[in-house]
């Protein structure tokens, strides 16, 4: 590699080394010579003139920490020698203009999708099977196993049953396209989780709102629901939730709550029957073009690197522009990684009343992780530390590049569902499980992932695309990467190029003409944000 040192932004006072450096190595950039005093592995950050302590420490165009200690130009910034540290925002203080990009290569394109009865259009077609409460999970257990294993080891009555339904005898298997019971359009995701009674009220409020948005998620064709009866989730808070989130709704929604029903064989003949019933309904669902606009794309990162934020987060940056140009939605989560960058992002709100619901939300949530003991500049991993993300504010300047420079349209909290077309911020935390099953939650039909260390999570019912920052983890863990934004450091592309490639792949993906790694590893991470608990 010819270059090995490059600087993010003109206002930056320190360079990324994008290849191993030993110490004593002398190395070009903009015409000055840097000698390397310390070893700077690739994805590290080199001081590009002496700090003194408390000088400030500058990446992204932005403060992401000072020196802790005297640093040397040349030297290795550390977690030792550099401290978190970041700007702080209040108020929306202007605006800030946007020229949309170019997008006639894709305004006239469409894919084919599933279409619900509210406008809404999915990329899969899931019947979806989750409990309001931890009680029933067992019986979820249950139901998957006979629905989705109909000659199990061991012979069930209830698989039985299902097959008799199906049109065979009590033991024969069912013959594939033997008649319009066979299920060849439609996906069977089972969600169990911890939640639903115990803990405080809000968290089972909170589940309901995010259940609701499930069911709502243009993915799903319909859904069953077990409820055991006394749990703090009652049936009538979600059934309000799901109303209110969308009283044109147009679904199938079977609920079943067993204090109610009486004994569990009682319960288990009328789930099977009535939920077998309404999926051959669903079944019939065909997909049909629609525009590219209908999409919502979820914007996260996990398992990052310090090449993250310099290749496949701005290449996101680059999509989310591309839709929000086209009138489709994105949405920006993780809200512990936009530390140090409100400004900027208030000032991209379309309004001041957006702006202070998204400085509210930030400070609410720093608010409860310090009363735990903790702070935003926890956040870095280990993972994280040691390939480069040495501060919270650099971690968050570079993830922060996944939401481009459109103008942000709507600030939802955790729970709230995605209306307007644009860019979206999502109040969730950047625990990488709790972050995606809050964007799935809030609309997001496809969810792109971005990592530079390697993640292989997917989600239930949105597919979930896994964007390598660097060509050594799409090399190693070939199995979990869908696209390889390593080109960017490497030189082969652009992060324009590698932007557009996703966009094509995005809709390649709807149209069901390819299916993501998490998917085809059955990686169904379903984990719901405790608000009552402190998580980054």
């Amino acid at each position: 590699m010819e270059n090995k040192l490059i600087k993010v932004n003109p206002s930056d006072n320190v360079l990324v080394a994008l290849a191993d450096i030993k110490s004593g190595e002398t190395h070009k950039f903009n015409g000055n010579d840097f000698v390397a005093i310390t070893d700077v592995n690739a994805k590290h950050k080199m001081a590009e003139h002496d700090f003194a302590v408390g000088d400030p420490i500058m990446m992204y165009g932005v403060l992401v920490g000072k020196a802790n200690l005297p640093i040397k130009k040349g030297e290795v910034l550390t977690t030792e020698n550099v401290k978190h540290q970041s700007e702080k925002a209040t108020k929306k203080t202007g605006d800030q203009g946007w020229t949309a990009p170019n997008v006639d290569r894709w305004k006239d394109k469409t894919f084919m999708g599933y279409h619900r009865a509210d406008g809404q259009v999915g990329v899969k077609n899931v019947w979806l099977f989750f409990p309001l409460v931890f009680c029933e999970n067992k019986n979820i257990e249950k139901l998957e196993e006979i629905f989705k294993e109909l000659m199990p080891k061991e012979e069930d009555p209830h698989a039985k049953y299902l097959r008799s339904l199906m049109g065979a005898s009590a033991d024969e298997e069912p013959v594939k396209n033997k008649d319009e019971n066979y299920l060849d359009n439609i996906e069977l995701k089972f969600l169990r989780h911890e939640g639903g009674c115990g803990g405080i009220r809000q968290d089972s409020d909170l589940l309901a709102k995010l259940f609701a948005g499930y069911v709502n998620n243009p993915n799903v064709a319909g859904a069953t629901v077990l409820s055991l009866g006394c749990q703090n989730l009652q049936l009538d808070i979600f059934k309000k939730a799901l109303n209110e989130m969308n009283p044109n709704l147009g679904k199938e929604v079977l609920t079943f709550e067993q204090q109610q029903i009486g004994t569990t064989e009682t319960m288990f003949q009328r789930v099977i029957k009535e939920s077998f019933e309404a999926i051959k309904r669903a079944n019939k669902i065909e997909r049909k073009p629609a525009p590219v606009s209908k999409l919502t794309v979820g914007l996260e990162c996990g398992g990052s690197d310090g090449f993250s934020g310099i290749s496949a987060n701005p290449a996101l940056g680059v999509v989310s522009d591309i839709f929000a140009a086209l009138g489709g939605k994105t949405i920006l989560a993780e809200f512990p990684e936009l530390c140090g960058v409100e400004q900027e992002l208030m000032n991209r709100c379309v309004d001041a009343e957006k702006a202070d619901k998204f400085i509210g939300l930030m400070q609410d949530f720093e608010k409860s992780v310090v009363a735990a003991g903790s702070g935003f500049d926890m956040n870095p991993s280990p993972g994280n530390i040691k390939d480069g993300l040495i501060t919270d504010a650099m971690k968050s300047a570079g993830a922060a590049k996944k939401g481009g420079t459109s103008p942000v349209v709507d600030v939802l909290d955790y729970g709230e569902y995605v209306k307007e077309p644009g860019l979206n911020l999502l109040n969730t935390p950047g625990n990488d499980a709790e972050c995606t099953t809050g964007l799935v939650g809030s609309g997001a039909s496809v969810v792109l992932f971005t990592t530079g260390l390697g993640n292989p999570m997917g989600n239930p019912i949105a597919p979930v695309v896994k964007i390598s920052s660097n060509t050594g983890v799409s090399e190693r863990m070939s199995d979990i990467i869908d696209v390889n934004a390593g080109t960017v450091i490497t030189g082969e592309k652009t992060i324009q190029e590698v932007g557009e490639e996703i966009v094509d792949y995005i809709i390649d993906l709807a149209s069901g003409n390819v299916k993501t790694k998490a998917d085809e590893l059955k990686q169904d991470v379903f984990i719901p944000w405790k608000r009552g608990g402190v998580s980054l």
